[in-house]
């Protein structure tokens, strides 16, 4: 697989274009749509607080140090979905994000 040269990010040290393709992928997956249903809303180089990576479950433990990663925001069909990821993680959906340390 040969990497995009189009990219949604404006940064140029991390290819935010395959983790938003990623992002994209699931969504359409997921929702049963076709790709340009998807919208991308912001993709966007973050640090995580912890090893949660802005989306913790209860009971579970994390990893208490920063984390850089992505955070990407689609749309389809009038609602927003939040896709986390950093570390060596693959973006995921987040149902209930929180905000990265800035």
């Amino acid at each position: 697989m040969t990497p995009s040269s189009t990219s949604s990010s404006s940064s140029a040290s991390e290819p935010a274009g395959s983790v938003v393709d990623q992002a994209k992928a699931d969504l359409t997956k997921r929702l049963g749509v076709d790709a340009a249903e998807v919208a991308v809303v912001s993709s966007e180089e973050v640090t995580w607080p912890d090893g949660s990576l802005g989306c913790p479950e209860p009971g579970m433990r994390y990893t208490q140090a920063l984390v850089p990663g992505n955070r990407t925001v689609l749309e389809a069909g009038g609602k927003q979905y939040s896709y986390h990821s950093g570390g060596h993680r693959a973006p995921f959906l987040c149902e209930q994000p929180q905000p990265p340390s800035r």
